[in-house]
């Protein structure tokens, strides 16, 4: 059982400001009546000079002492994702819970320890999955709850994005394997998630990838799948788009309906054919939006439900063991391509 706050403010740290921890600091300021950010943290004292300034609120190089000197109720981990499990365990024996950014972790093992570390201190561990807020993807959801597609028969995704080599440059920790992960693992994450939030579990993964910058770890990739449903899916990623952003979008074939949702970051449904109608369907052109983002505009609309959450009126969306579900199909991609055969789940635990 876990302990609610109730009666004040939920008091919040940042942890890592790079550029994601933006969207953290903005969706904290939407939800000012529930939400206080009373601490940031970073090792770079260039960067927690700036977000001291920009938040008024204390900074710190060292997260220990953040977390021996605050009255925390969560942090919020926007650090490289390798980093993840020891600063989500560390908060953890702090007794305060964890908000972790995608990936939760780069190694399938570190992902167990953290879901482990955070029950075993009875706090809660977030995975940021914002862009299943999106209300493309959610009217799409209903839709495959629904089973308005029937049988599905296949299931194809694209991420078409440009990450030039001053991107990997940025930051030593970038484009390795150990913090950072690959185009799949970091950029593309929130697409891999789609696969079994959308379609159900994953049982066979094929995958193949390549690397065209000055990087450790993949920027292109493709990958087939095998769902327990039977339907079959493939998915192409590439950070080689020319000159910049192209697509990011899933398409669904089934028997009773057909969808694909593009544009720059699935913020365009671009087919919507069902062969039975629904209520809802006259919110499809609505439900567009323009972006410039790749991010979307999720991160407030999930701090909403981990407020909920915190004050004992909801169950989190995407727990600890949520997130390890696209850890896992992130892992099997990675060991397909490494040993060149099928990899089928679940990994062993």
């Amino acid at each position: 059982m876990f302990d609610t706050i109730t009666g004040r403010k939920i008091r919040l740290a940042i942890v890592g400001c790079g550029r994601i921890s933006e969207k953290h600091g903005e969706a904290i300021r939407r939800h000012e009546n529930d939400l206080e950010l009373v601490a940031i943290c970073d090792i770079d004292p260039i960067a927690v000079g700036k977000a001291k300034d920009q938040y008024q609120v204390t900074g710190y190089q060292k997260l220990e002492e953040m977390l021996a000197k605050e009255q925390l109720d969560a942090v919020c981990l926007c650090t490289p994702s390798g980093l993840h499990p020891e600063q989500a365990i560390m908060a953890a024996k702090a007794g305060v819970h964890v908000i972790s950014e995608k990936p939760m972790a780069t190694r399938w093992a570190d992902g167990l320890r953290m879901v482990k570390g955070c029950d075993e201190a009875g706090v809660r561990l977030f995975v940021v999955k914002q862009n299943r807020r999106n209300t493309t993807l959610q009217l799409l959801k209903r839709a495959v709850d629904e089973q308005r597609f029937g049988k599905i028969h296949m299931v194809h995704l694209n991420v078409f994005w440009t990450r030039p080599q001053e991107y990997y440059d940025r930051a030593k920790w970038c484009g390795t394997w150990e913090l950072d992960g690959g185009a799949f693992m970091n950029q593309a994450s929130h697409y891999v998630d789609l696969m079994e939030w959308l379609i159900g579990p994953v049982a066979d993964v094929q995958c193949m990838t390549s690397t065209h910058r000055n990087i450790e770890v993949e920027d292109t990739g493709v990958m087939n799948v095998r769902w327990r449903n039977g339907a079959l899916g493939s998915m192409a990623v590439t950070m080689c788009t020319y000159p910049k952003n192209l697509e990011g979008s899933i398409t669904i074939l089934g028997e009773k309906g057909t969808v694909k949702v593009g544009g720059v970051a699935v913020n365009e449904i671009q087919e919507w054919n069902f062969s039975e109608p629904a209520s809802y369907d006259a919110e499809v052109e609505a439900a567009n939006y323009e972006t410039t983002s790749v991010y979307g505009f999720g991160h407030p609309l999930y701090y909403k439900n981990v407020i909920d959450t915190l004050r004992g009126e909801a169950e989190p969306e995407t727990d600890g063991r949520e997130g390890l579900k696209s850890l896992e199909l992130l892992i099997a991609a990675y060991l397909s391509a490494r040993d060149g055969k099928t990899i089928s789940l679940p990994l062993e635990y």
